[in-house]
Formats: structure tokens, C-alpha cells, sequence
């Protein structure tokens, strides 16, 4: 299996056959009209980037995850949450809010659940965002679909706010100074 990761191109031909079995996370790479948020979308106005998990042997889309910039924010915390986080940076670099990236989606196909690729994401995420620092980024941030908030805390995230009862996601964050020790 000779998997390869590379940045989605809006002007490429369609995508490799892709289900995750949620339908608003295909949609988002498989979609092309213009006029719907989709991956082409997000691509060409600037606003998120998107990587896809290629197999060749397959001619199958393995994962897919899209980033945007983002913001951890006082105003958007528990207050717990937030004092817990805050003492964490110096007195003199305190603000309201932090530097951030958000997964704006992330999504692993049906045949290959199981295989570690969301996971593989997630430190491929972080690695990076840690080790190409173009800009200032203390945070991952994401806003978990409800059944997916086991596997971000699996991966070191934490509930940044609780959610209130209609909500469908829940906000989450990685701290990656974390992982420079």
C-alpha cells in the first residue's frame, strides 16, 4: 500500500472515491459547485487549506483534513478552563486571546477505519505546525462532532467549552508547548 499526503489542488480533476459515511464531511471534499462551502471553496477564497491520504493501489481518498487559522479566546472559555490554561503563559504574555489553528474537518474512509490514519493526522498536524513555524500558533484547536470528542481526547486534546444542549460540535484544544517539554 503505497499511501502518499499532498495538499488539495481546487484546479486538479476530480477527487479519488471518498465515504466516511457522514454525509457533510464528504460533501465537503467531494462537492465542486462553486457556490457551496466545499474544499474547492475554502481553497480558492483563502480560507481553509486542505490535505488528502492518497492511495494509489486503491485509487481511493484514505483521509482527508482541512486547517484554518483560528483563536483561542477568553470570551469562548469556561472560565476554568481558561485560568487553568492562562497560567500556563507567562504573566507578561497574557491576553485574551491566543494564537491558533483550528481542523476545520478531518475524516477517515469507511475502509480504512481502524488503520491509525486520523490519528497519523493529528501528529502530522502538530509536527508540523511545531516544526515550520511561519507564524505564531500555540493552539490546535477543533470543533469536535459530538461522537468524535473520545478519539481528540485520545489525541491530547481538551473541552475548552461545554457545550450547550443543541449544540452538534464541541470546541476543543491541543496546547502544542506541550510537546516541546
Amino acid at each position: 500500500m503505497a499511501i502518499i499526503l499532498k495538499k488539495f489542488d481546487p484546479c486538479a480533476g476530480p477527487i479519488m472515491p471518498f465515504d466516511c459515511r457522514v454525509g457533510l464531511l464528504n460533501d465537503f471534499l467531494l462537492e465542486e459547485d462553486a457556490n457551496i462551502p466545499n474544499a474547492r471553496h475554502h481553497a480558492l477564497e483563502l480560507l481553509a487549506e486542505t490535505y488528502v491520504f492518497e492511495d494509489d493501489a486503491s485509487g481511493k481518498t484514505v483521509a482527508y483534513f482541512s486547517l484554518l487559522n483560528d483563536k483561542v479566546d477568553r470570551d469562548l472559555s469556561d472560565k476554568t478552563v481558561w485560568n487553568r490554561l492562562s497560567r500556563e503563559i507567562p504573566n507578561a504574555k497574557r491576553r485574551r486571546s491566543y494564537p491558533a489553528v483550528k481542523i476545520g474537518r478531518l475524516a477517515v474512509d469507511k475502509d480504512y477505519e481502524g488503520q491509525s490514519f486520523g490519528r497519523i493526522s493529528i501528529n502530522y498536524i502538530k509536527q508540523t505546525l511545531l516544526e515550520n513555524r511561519v507564524s505564531g500558533c500555540r493552539f490546535v484547536t477543533v470543533d469536535a462532532l459530538k461522537d468524535a470528542v473520545g478519539f481528540y481526547q485520545k489525541n491530547g486534546f481538551q473541552i475548552l467549552a461545554s457545550p450547550n444542549d443543541g449544540d452538534e460540535t464541541v470546541l476543543m484544544f491541543f496546547d502544542l508547548k506541550k510537546m516541546k517539554g
